[in-house]
C-alpha cells in the first residue's frame, strides 16, 4: 500500500513538494548572503583607507614612547636624588671628612679654621659636588625628553605623562643645581668661624 497519491493537477503531495520550497528557500538564501558579502567587503575595503580604524596588529609600526616615558621617570628621579643625597656623595663625603682628619693629625699647626676646612668643609663641597653632578644629569635628560618629538616622527605628540614627568625632572634638576652650587660657594649653611 505504498502508493503515491497525485491531485488532479498533476503535482505531487508528500516530500518532493517540501524539497522543491527548500531549495528554493536555499537559493534565495544563497542570493541574500552573496549580497550582504559583497556588501561587507565594500565596507572592509573603505575602513581600510581610514588608518585609524584598523586593528592594532595591522597598523603601521611607530614609536611607542616607553623610551620616552623611561627617560622621564629617570630624569625625575635623578632630580630626587641631587636634593635628598645619594650613596655616592655619602661616601666622597666620608672620604674627604677622613681625608681631612688624617691632615690634622700630621700638622703640628693648632689653627682651627683650616682644621674645619679640611674635616668638614671639603666633606660638604664633596656632597655638594655629587648633588650637582646628579642635578645636571637630571636636567639634561629631562630637556632630552622634552626635545625627544621635535626629532621623532611627525604628527605623533607625545603623551602628556610624559611631559609632564620630564618637567618635573627639569624642575627638580634646576632646584638641585642650584642647591649644589649655593652649598659649594658656601654661601648656604657656611662653616662656623673659628
Amino acid at each position: 500500500m505504498g502508493t503515491k497519491t497525485a491531485d488532479e493537477t498533476g503535482a505531487t503531495t508528500g516530500t518532493e513538494a517540501t524539497t522543491d520550497e527548500e531549495k528554493v528557500s536555499v537559493a534565495k538564501t544563497d542570493e541574500v548572503t552573496e549580497a550582504e558579502d559583497t556588501a561587507a567587503e565594500d565596507t572592509a575595503a573603505d575602513e581600510i583607507d581610514d588608518e585609524d580604524d584598523l586593528p592594532e596588529a595591522a597598523r603601521e609600526e611607530g614609536p611607542t614612547g616607553v623610551g620616552q616615558g623611561a627617560g622621564a621617570v629617570v630624569s625625575a628621579a635623578l632630580g630626587l636624588v641631587s636634593l635628598t643625597g645619594s650613596w655616592v656623595g655619602t661616601v666622597a663625603s666620608a672620604r674627604q671628612s677622613l681625608v681631612g682628619q688624617l691632615h690634622a693629625q700630621t700638622a703640628t699647626s693648632s689653627d682651627v679654621a683650616k682644621l674645619l676646612d679640611e674635616g668638614y668643609g671639603d666633606a660638604w663641597k664633596a656632597t655638594a659636588l655629587w648633588g650637582g653632578v646628579f642635578a645636571l644629569i637630571a636636567l639634561i635628560v629631562g630637556v632630552g625628553v622634552l626635545a625627544r618629538p621635535a626629532f621623532g616622527a611627525p604628527g605623533k605628540p607625545q603623551a602628556t605623562w610624559i611631559k609632564s614627568v620630564a618637567w618635573g625632572g627639569v624642575a627638580l634638576g634646576v632646584v638641585g643645581l642650584l642647591l649644589a652650587v649655593l652649598k659649594y660657594t658656601d654661601l648656604l649653611l657656611d662653616l662656623p668661624s673659628a
